[in-house]
């Protein structure tokens, strides 16, 4: 069968949609085997690698795209995002725009009225509002869909990436409005997003989605886990110390050769979640003995100042010797660090720290995820300077010092 002197695909076995390998046939299944219900008033995050289906299942949910095989039910009227000005008319104002979505979703023109200065304050582009949608910039597009979507009185509401578009402020009301629809207001969302934070803000549940199929469904903070330890493999590279890398002393005897940040199942990241204990792992070889050394851990802001430290001493007078070989130390604590993103640096000093014998600085980026929830969290996380306590398992290679 031939349709418009193309070969019929659904003739066509199609192969798993793994996006790294090279396939057989040219048809692949986006999406196979996908089970799922959403309970009425549930706010579900969608998360996945670039590729994994995750807008192809919003597009067949949004009945933009319909399912080769299988089928959706769908109770209520739904309003999507899913990509830069979704339904809008390039032609129409702004405020046509805002009737013609409304009317789209089966909504009478008194209803959307009501609803109209609302979602024009929302939007943030009054100034533009009677001006063609064509001249908007992206994020002035993105700005007036979201709004339209969110305040128009629909059951469902469906929200792609693209909220990445607008800025800073906007997203935080964006994910502030999305919050208040479900939790509020009973209504269902569904929100894909590669920002973590915003999931585990916004999302008690969320699914994994991999290669078309559904991996793994459960609470957010479970999905995300299970999510980077997939993507746990990527670091094996950067955890490892290069060369050429840059020490602002050099060398003396001893090199850090490297760097491991593990989460709470000892995989090894660069994000953790709010209130999850540090633990870095240093691996080391002594060229020769190193006597009455001083170990020092320091986290700072990219390219800000350093805000907490600590020191392997146990007492004022505790230093420790090396033997030549390999050797590491863990390093764990909880300093409370809000969550943004950050940078470790390491020393190792002698006595008197007049000379380092090895010094990394800027080195393996880190972010933390979730946010503070109360005053006494602000209260304990440090934003000056200052000493925290920790744990330090040391190899047998450590001897403390006389």
């Amino acid at each position: 069968m031939k349709i418009r002197g193309q070969e019929d695909p659904f003739l066509k076995i199609g192969e798993s949609n793994e996006r790294n390998k090279k396939g057989v046939s040219d048809v692949v299944y986006a999406l196979r085997d996908i089970n799922l219900e959403v309970k009425e008033g549930e706010a579900l995050g969608i998360i996945g690698k670039n590729g994994a289906g995750k807008s192809t299942l919003l597009k067949i949910l949004s009945r933009v795209t319909s399912p080769t095989t299988g089928k959706i039910n769908i109770k209520g009227r739904v309003a999507s995002l899913l990509e830069v000005g979704t339904g809008f008319h390039p032609e129409l104002t702004g405020r046509e725009n805002i009737f013609l979505n409304g009317a789209i979703l089966g909504m009478r023109k008194k209803e959307i009225a009501r609803k109209l200065d609302e979602i024009i304050d929302f939007s943030g582009v009054e100034r533009y509002i009677d001006t063609p949608v064509k001249r908007y910039s992206s994020g002035m597009y993105v700005r007036l869909a979201f709004a339209v979507a969110a305040h128009l009185e629909s059951e469902i509401m469906i929200v792609d990436e693209v909220l990445a578009v607008g800025d800073a402020e906007f997203q935080k009301k964006c994910l502030g409005k999305m919050g208040d629809v479900s939790k509020g207001e009973g209504r269902t969302v569904l929100f894909v997003s590669h920002n973590m934070s915003a999931i585990l803000s916004l999302c008690p549940n969320a699914i994994l989605i991999e290669n078309g199929n559904i991996k793994f469904r459960g609470s957010s903070e479970e999905t995300i886990n299970r999510y980077l330890r997939k993507e746990d493999s990527s670091l094996d590279e950067k955890t490892i110390m290069k060369e050429d890398y840059p020490r602002p002393w050099g060398r003396r005897g001893l090199s850090i050769k490297r760097i491991q940040l593990l989460n709470l199942n000892n995989i090894v990241t660069d994000i953790l979640q709010f209130r999850e204990p540090i633990k870095l792992k240093v691996n080391m070889v002594a060229e020769q003995e190193i006597l009455s050394a001083q170990i020092q851990v320091r986290i700072s802001k990219p390219d800000g100042p350093q805000i907490t430290y600590s020191n392997i001493i146990d007492d004022q007078d505790s230093f420790y010797n090396i033997k030549v070989g390999e050797c590491e130390f863990i390093f764990s604590s909880n300093p409370y660090l809000m969550p943004g993103n950050y940078v470790f640096h390491i020393f190792i000093f002698t006595r008197d720290a007049a000379t380092s014998y090895d010094a990394i600085m800027d080195v393996y980026p880190f972010q933390v995820l979730g946010k503070a929830v109360s005053g006494k969290d602000l209260l304990h996380t440090p934003n000056v300077f200052l000493n925290f306590n920790a744990e330090w398992k040391l190899s047998d290679n450590f001897k403390k010092a006389k």
